[in-house]
């Protein structure tokens, strides 16, 4: 096999969180491109279905189920109807994640618990579902989407860290216990994106100001930017590629 023919996702199927927009939709087009077959999930039933229809008058294959990512049953349903209709699940990216920017002492009980269902908890669970799935064929990509807060953190984000760390220790669990069943779990941790979700935030002279100065690159990045990382990750190009953290910032990370 050529290494350009490696990057096929051709007879793939995916499961993608968080995609009706933002960095888990265009990992999601970059994987309909590659061939793969994409269900796209997320809360809002009518931006999912525009995504998907989108993805599909591209040429792509997409469909997509509606639910909140912490109704761990939902999720578990999903992954059975995939295997149901399609026989396989190959791709498991865990992109959903909240965020809510609070120093501790602001933090309530159950607004930590909450943040912690969302961020942590229900990739945890999915990831169980999918990987139990992928362990029947043999064969599995599991890449999760922390952050560069999983490894480094600000003043007055006390809990969004916690969370993204506690996806980076979950992505090594799975490599270690998955790896030798033919599935690999890695992750991708982004930087400065400007996603729909961030959109004031980039256009703001400030934050401009801010990433010219932290970034290298001296900009934010652009979403599409995430996929090729992505698809790298998910593909067989990838095939010794376990437990790994693939930082995507434009090399903020490492500038003092």
């Amino acid at each position: 096999m050529g290494i350009l023919q490696k990057f096929s996702l051709e007879n793939r199927t995916a499961i993608i969180t968080g995609s009706g927009r933002g960095l888990g939709f265009e990992i999601a087009k970059a994987f309909t491109e590659a061939g793969a077959h994409v269900w796209l999930t997320g809360r809002n039933a009518e931006t999912l279905e525009k995504s998907a229809n989108s993805l599909r008058e591209a040429g792509g294959k997409a469909d997509y189920a509606a639910f909140d990512i912490t109704d761990t049953a939902a999720g578990s349903n999903l992954v059975h109807r995939v295997m149901k209709e399609a026989g396989h699940l190959d791709i498991l990216v865990n992109n959903v994640g909240a965020r809510d920017r609070r120093p501790l002492c602001d933090f309530q009980d159950d607004d930590v618990l909450d943040l912690i269902r969302t961020d942590l908890t229900s990739s945890i669970c999915l990831s169980r579902d999918a990987a139990e799935a992928m362990n029947a064929n043999g064969y599995g990509r599991i890449i999760t989407i922390t952050s560069i807060l999983g490894h480094v953190v600000k003043p007055g984000d006390a809990i969004y860290p916690v969370a993204k760390q506690g996806l980076t220790g979950l992505m090594r669990s799975i490599a270690v216990e998955y790896g030798a069943r033919g599935i690999t779990s890695n992750a991708i941790a982004p930087g400065m994106f400007a996603t729909e979700t961030n959109a004031a935030l980039a256009e703001d002279p400030d934050m401009m100001a801010f990433a010219k100065l932290r970034v290298p690159l001296e900009r934010w990045g652009k979403p599409d930017e995430i996929a090729g990382a992505a698809l790298f990750l998910a593909s067989d190009a990838a095939s010794f590629v376990n437990g790994h953290v693939l930082t995507v910032d434009g090399g903020m990370s490492v500038r003092l």
